[in-house]
């Protein structure tokens, strides 16, 4: 089954300059090793038939003959037997003229050329610059073969592997081939390059590659000229790369040995490009001025290598982390602190729980009130403990509050609600969704009167997390006057409140964030336990948020389905949760997210601080009654599997 991996390699073979037979071989079998290991894609340096170095030597019949029947051998003895697309780079002469240029092979055969375009000075001492425009193109040695450099190679298997070739200096180049190679459709762009080490080059090689795989959304596989290279005056460190949008997913670093191999997903840079006006608006016109040569590859299901990241909203980097924390903080104080100026108010009223939630609620308030320099004073937190309130989280909330300085209010809701059981004939003992909900609902209109009364704005505390799930009473704990959270999960806000404890210079305050942290995440609707412990824990019941958070930021970022999510899951949590346990949570998040759009759908506004967004004013346009028996159909395969 097809998911849109496909394992590629970059690779940068021992070359001995103008040798061509030796050169030939070690291409031959660097590109078999690498299809060995199930590389499909695989791209070897610039020149590396002839190499870089040879200077005037490319004047000489001897080594230009020799090139042309040297890629004839190659794409036989390297591709009639290996399922692989492999790009080498030979000096071809055209027409009478000499270029520098990738050679695609596949099946045995050369299915391509691809000239450059972009010349050095030092190179047009031997080269002409490639045609733009793809024609059928009879070489010798080789045979007629589509030449030029708008051209693209599209799988018949799998139509969203699209491949184009530039060279390593074309990243420098006021107008890269890339950019077009991406809007004829190209989601993987493969690098020949030749450039001899310099300080500092190394690092702007891997600043560039990823920079232009995140511009292009694509895949970008960057082979260097290397060992065997190196002579007079230049030294070569055969550096590879494989980047896809943004990111480096192997290379070979400057002066080591080896392949660069790993998967890239095809199938996510096409669903990224979909979401994307400027390839929308753009890709039609461009594609029909392409070549389009195709070939095919046996593409089953391959192994993953690539690290896949289980918290995605989430750096990994500390310094980052915590610069993507400090910038949330000030997205929603100032999103908060605006709405206030814009309504005249000068007050929030906030509940507070004690749970993670609340606690970020209260600091974004508190820094939403230094932004528009007001008193802290001004911010009503109450506390409203009920039938499920434990001592603790009514300790945290009331001591964090006193630390912010805002004004504390405990308003406890039991008779009330147990007079509203008896208005409409409940039996308190009949512990089921009215038995929670009415306490959600009392607690809102707390707030919200309570904010009447005082000219306050009811400040939200749900988070993306219980919004995809729809872990919230509707008209209750889902309903507020502005959502500061709407868009953070509830891993993320972990790692934002924890910033706060680390970083802020109220001792209190950080004793109060860290116990806040260490406290298990509950709505606290039920009774607690005898001993005063939370009996209610919502990872119990709904699944862990880890796994949510997981699974929503996959199933919208990039549309992916069940059975890809599934396996993704599975990778990133090996080790910590099972196949079995991965595969429960997700049906039940499935059946969730589409049975509680209801509740998304009249959400109140927050403020955006990602690419993933439940909104219905943008960040999530779907129907209140969608159907999910597709999904829940791929999910039941997999059960049965």
């Amino acid at each position: 089954m097809q998911d849109g991996f496909v394992k590629v390699a970059a690779c940068a073979p021992r070359v001995k300059v103008a040798n061509v037979e030796h050169n030939a071989k070690m291409c031959v079998e660097a590109i078999r090793a690498a299809a060995a290991a199930g590389a499909k894609v695989v791209v070897l340096p610039e020149l590396c038939v002839v190499g870089c170095t040879c200077g005037d030597l490319l004047w000489q019949d001897t080594l230009i003959q020799e090139a042309h029947n040297a890629v004839a051998a190659i794409a036989q003895e390297a591709t009639s037997f290996s399922d692989v697309l492999a790009f080498v780079g030979a000096p071809l002469v055209v027409g009478g003229a000499l270029y520098n240029c990738a050679c695609a092979l596949c099946g045995g055969e050369v299915v391509g050329v691809v000239p450059k375009r972009n010349l050095s000075a030092a190179e047009r001492r031997h080269f002409a610059a490639g045609p733009q425009e793809a024609w059928p193109a009879d070489i010798a040695g080789i045979g007629v073969v589509s030449f030029g450099s708008e051209q693209v190679f599209t799988c018949a298997s799998m139509p969203s592997l699209c491949v184009a070739a530039e060279f390593g200096a074309d990243l420098q180049a006021p107008a890269a081939p890339s950019v077009r190679h991406a809007l004829a459709g190209a989601t993987v762009i493969v690098g020949l390059a030749a450039a001899p080490a310099l300080v500092g080059k190394a690092a702007a090689t891997r600043n560039s590659v990823a920079e232009q795989s995140a511009r292009l959304a694509c895949a970008y596989i960057y082979a260097g000229a290397g060992a065997g290279e190196s002579t007079t005056d230049a030294v070569y460190d055969g550096q590879c790369l494989v980047a896809e949008a943004g990111h480096i997913l192997a290379e070979v670093a400057p002066f080591e040995s080896g392949a660069a191999v790993t998967e890239v997903d095809v199938a996510r840079l096409a669903s990224e490009r979909r979401r994307m006006p400027a390839f929308a608006d753009t890709m039609a016109g461009v594609a029909d001025e392409y070549e389009v040569t195709g070939f095919d590859l046996l593409l089953a299901e391959t192994n993953l290598t690539r690290t896949v990241d289980a918290f995605p909203f989430i750096p990994d980097n500390e310094s980052e982390r915590a610069g993507r924390c400090e910038e949330i903080l000030n997205i929603q104080a100032h999103a908060l602190a605006e709405r206030m100026r814009s309504i005249g108010c000068k007050g929030a009223v906030l509940g507070i729980s004690g749970g993670l939630d609340s606690t970020l609620a209260l600091l974004v308030t508190a820094r939403a009130f230094d932004v528009l320099k007001l008193p802290h004073k001004g911010i009503v937190a109450i506390t409203m403990p009920g039938f499920g309130t434990t001592d603790r989280t009514h300790n945290n909330a009331w001591q964090l509050t006193l630390a912010l300085g805002a004004t504390p209010r405990e308003i406890a809701i039991g008779a009330s609600v147990r007079q509203h059981f008896a208005d409409i004939g409940h039996d308190e003992s009949v512990r089921n969704a009215a038995y929670e909900n009415a306490q959600a609902r009392e607690r809102t209109q707390i707030l919200m009167d309570v904010a009447n009364d005082t000219g306050g704005i009811v400040v939200g505390t749900g988070d993306l997390s219980e919004l995809a799930l729809g872990w919230a009473t509707y008209n209750g704990d889902h309903m507020s006057m502005y959502a500061v959270n709407a868009a953070i999960p509830k891993t993320l806000i972990r790692y934002i409140v924890r910033h706060v404890a680390e970083t802020c210079k109220n001792k209190r305050e950080a004793e109060v964030l860290l116990d806040v942290l260490d406290t298990p995440v509950s709505p606290e609707l039920l009774p607690a336990n005898e001993d005063g412990t939370i009996a209610q824990q919502t990872e119990d019941l709904v699944g862990p948020y880890e796994l949510h958070d997981f699974f929503v930021y996959n199933f919208l970022r990039y549309g992916f389905g069940p059975r890809k999510i599934y396996r993704l899951a599975c990778a990133a949590f090996a080790g910590t949760y099972n196949s079995k346990t991965v595969l429960k949570w997700l049906k039940v998040f499935h059946r969730r997210f589409f049975s509680q759009q209801f509740k998304r759908s009249c959400s109140p506004d927050g403020p955006a601080v990602g690419s993933v967004g439940l909104s219905p004013r943008g960040g999530l346009c779907m129907p209140s009654d969608a159907s999910s028996a597709l999904w829940l159909a791929e999910l039941e395969e997999l059960e049965q599997m």
